[in-house]
């Protein structure tokens, strides 16, 4: 009995190390998929769509989920493994696309206008082992140079699958891209993947847009050295900035170029000088990548404002999304995809667009709806008073949107009427002729 015990746990570790063993479906037809619809304008605004959404949860949920996500038509992003995908290429040349078909299937059904993530790899590219999954190294590790060539035919399969599918971004925040004894981002194995992959979706469609390098940018405390890019909220690492030209420089070519980032400094948790003021980051990285990729549509594929465990009410998260969605605006950002923290089906999930299990809408859904519909990438903007700078206002002739930036009720006349606002109160009002 010892022995058999013995042989038990062995077996056991050898295949934890080892990672998830795959289970290969038969050949599936590809999806059928609606194409996306016709819209006026591109629509700026989105979600990504991570571990846990709709489409894993009950039949009436998802219909729930379907409705607030059609309700104005916007952009929808899934990662092709990870973020609720399976390994799509277990072993070589077999593939699984269940989930990854089940994740389309929904955004399809949601009249989105759709992106797929090039991120992850499958472990055999990353010197794992064909057939499993170690998904507890899935998000921090780089596809080997010598398989480069495999991830980009993985990327032409997967836009083959999807012919619906017209932007792609490749990686995510150059995962795996860090030069150790450099002490900085490895930007020249990262182009170099890049340029593989754009080549070969080109090859499968040259309508098909692709943007990169989707670094993360990264901040420090404005008292801590120097940089191209600073101000009251800090100080642009140097390392990101200059990845970012060395990819600009030696690209193949790109529709868009893609950032993320978050209003926190590396130093501390709090954004500065505050939680609201931070948001100016976004507006000025923005206009440096314009500046520095000859006016490439700019993509920010993820945004973050608030730091972890704050406690802040749904309503406090919406008000500092939504100026932070009035900075992306003001500064002609092409693109902006917020990052849905969908959980399981239970329980509260803090900042979602709707309850896991149920189903209900939550602050973000409309805040996310009413920009798609009056703030799209074209939108003519225009300059409106405030008589209390608390209150941020963003105009277009039709319609504005009003953000109380304080935890206490306040009165303010905006664009010459009165309005009343609660604590982080969003309100919307027309403008122009009824």
């Amino acid at each position: 009995m010892a022995l058999v015990a013995g042989i038990m746990i062995y077996a056991g570790t050898r295949n934890s190390s080892a990672g998830e063993q795959a289970t290969i479906p038969p050949t599936q037809a590809a999806p059928s998929l609606s194409a996306p619809p016709a819209t006026e304008d591109w629509p700026r605004w989105g979600v990504t769509h991570t571990q846990y959404s709709a489409d894993q949860d009950t039949p009436e949920v998802r219909e729930a989920a379907v409705g607030i996500l059609a309700r104005e038509p916007m952009l929808q992003n899934q990662h092709i493994m990870g973020w609720g995908a399976g390994n799509p290429e277990p072993s070589p040349g077999r593939y699984d696309f269940r989930d990854l078909d089940r994740r389309m299937k929904m955004m399809s059904d949601s009249r989105s206008i759709p992106v797929i993530t090039l991120c992850c790899a499958p472990d055999w590219m990353k010197g794992g082992t064909a057939g499993r999954t170690d998904w507890s190294k899935n998000h921090t590790t780089a596809p080997k140079r010598e398989h480069f060539d495999d991830y980009a035919r993985l990327a032409a399969t997967v836009a083959k699958r999807y012919p619906t599918v017209k932007h792609f971004m490749v990686w995510n925040e150059f995962k795996g891209f860090w030069n150790q004894a450099g002490n900085r981002w490895d930007a020249e194995a990262y182009t170099e993947l890049y340029n593989k992959v754009y080549d070969a979706l080109k090859k499968v469609n040259p309508e098909i847009k692709v943007g990169g390098p989707y670094v993360p940018i990264d901040h420090h405390d404005p008292r801590i050295g120097t940089s191209e890019v600073s101000g009251p909220w800090g100080v642009v690492d140097k390392r990101v900035l200059d990845a970012i030209e060395y990819w600009i420089k030696h690209k193949k070519g790109a529709e868009f170029v893609v950032v993320d980032g978050a209003t926190m400094t590396k130093e501390q948790e709090q954004p500065l000088p505050d939680e609201f003021g931070a948001t100016a980051k976004f507006s000025a990285i923005t206009t440096w990548l314009r500046q520095k990729s000859g006016d490439l549509p700019v993509w920010w594929a993820e945004y973050y404002v608030e730091p972890e465990n704050t406690g802040w009410s749904e309503e406090k998260v919406a008000a500092v999304q939504a100026t932070a969605m009035m900075e992306f605006a003001r500064s002609g950002v092409t693109t902006a995809l917020y990052w849905n923290p969908q959980k399981k089906p239970a329980g509260e999930c803090h900042g979602c667009l709707w309850v896991p299990g149920r189903g209900d809408e939550m602050p973000m859904a409309g805040l996310l709806s009413g920009f798609v519909k009056w703030f799209p990438t074209n939108a003519k903007l225009e300059q409106v008073t405030t008589s209390d700078p608390k209150v941020r206002v963003l105009a277009q002739p039709n319609q504005m949107v009003m953000v109380n930036t304080t935890d206490a009720e306040l009165t303010a006349t905006v664009d010459g009427k009165p309005f009343t606002f609660k604590a982080y109160e969003i309100k919307w009002s027309q403008r122009g002729p009824a």
